[in-house]
């Protein structure tokens, strides 16, 4: 049956929505406190994007992203990222067997459904270099050759921000690979309250993380997911609408570097993944508007002027989408 069948387009979108609430609830039980987080990492997951999840120590960022691998039943692997570490020791290298007398490629993490980068910004940036051509390309070439990395493949990278000592900022080039950028704030009072009570009651919650979870999607589910939002209506009109906010970064005076196009592709892709765990099959400004500060954020650089006067991105990409008309 085609796709363009209403009913199997309806059957797919709705599979997709199903397939979102259910690890949007189960993701609700072990993290407290985080639902805009979850949302916003269900999103790049089914828009094939990247996450740079930014927070404090102990807003449970690891957890969140070790147990999401959990429940989709898909290969994880972690790289704690510190000085030292090599580039080899997250793509793999060459080992000489002398036995057989020839090179044999040993694989590193980065052969994996998901990869958890923490704390990206300790490494080097020789070493962050690593992961560009994998995220960029789903590959990666080690002496002349190539080596494919998976269809599900995503790096979810995390960073502390308010350790500087021992730290590399990430150069645009890095950060223009991730789709979304997810800052991880405190939970309120009401959820640590919740978060309180539960670990009271059953302290074995507190090792979360080490918990083994029941899957409750396979890794076919969640690709078929991805493949669903093609059936997401975007209008001409929306088009245009966020390739007006792309463009008006580059030409806005508060700004030193505006929105790459590799950004408005990205803004749309998050639009789509947004409407369809929404429960709609076609995208509205508001779905832009939405994912606008996600997908930006990290993406554009402030003047000095506007670093002067107080502001930060945030603030200007809300004038942006202020002053942009919105289509009817």
């Amino acid at each position: 049956m085609s796709d363009t069948n209403p009913n199997t387009k309806n059957g797919k979108l709705s599979s997709t929505r199903q397939l979102a609430d259910k690890l949007r609830e189960k993701l609700g039980e072990i993290i407290f406190g985080q639902p805009q987080t979850i949302d916003a990492l269900l999103i790049a997951l089914l828009a094939e994007g990247h996450v740079l999840l930014e927070g404090l120590p102990g807003t449970a960022k690891t957890t969140l992203v070790k147990s999401l691998a959990q429940l989709i039943e898909s290969d994880f692997k972690r790289v704690q990222l510190t000085p030292d570490m090599l580039p080899a020791e997250i793509i793999g290298t060459s080992i000489y067997d002398l036995n057989a007398r020839s090179f044999s490629f040993q694989p590193g993490p980065v052969f994996s459904d998901i990869l958890l980068a923490d704390e990206i910004n300790r490494t080097p940036p020789k070493t962050q270099s690593a992961l560009l051509e994998a995220m960029e390309e789903h590959q990666v070439t080690i002496d002349g050759n190539r080596h494919p990395l998976g269809e599900l493949f995503t790096v979810i990278a995390t960073l502390n921000p308010v350790e500087f000592e021992g730290t590399y900022p990430l150069p645009e080039a890095q950060l223009d690979r991730f789709m979304m950028k997810v800052i991880v704030d405190y939970p309120d009072k009401g959820a640590e309250q919740k978060m309180l009570r539960e670990f009271s009651k059953h302290p074995s919650l507190r090792y979360t993380h080490q918990l083994q979870l029941t899957p409750i999607t396979s890794k076919a589910e969640l690709l078929a997911a991805r493949r669903s939002l093609s059936l997401v209506r975007v209008d001409e009109a929306l088009l245009d609408y966020a390739l007006e906010i792309i463009r008006d970064t580059r030409q806005n005076p508060n700004l030193e570097l505006g929105a790459s196009p590799r950004s408005a592709l990205s803004l749309v892709a998050a639009a789509r993944a947004k409407a369809a765990i929404d429960g709609q099959d076609f995208v509205t400004p508001d779905h832009i508007k939405a994912m606008t500060p996600l997908v930006l954020n990290h993406r554009v650089v402030l003047s000095a002027e506007a670093e002067l006067d107080g502001l930060d991105t945030a603030h200007v990409l809300k004038q942006t989408l202020g002053k942009i008309p919105i289509p009817r």
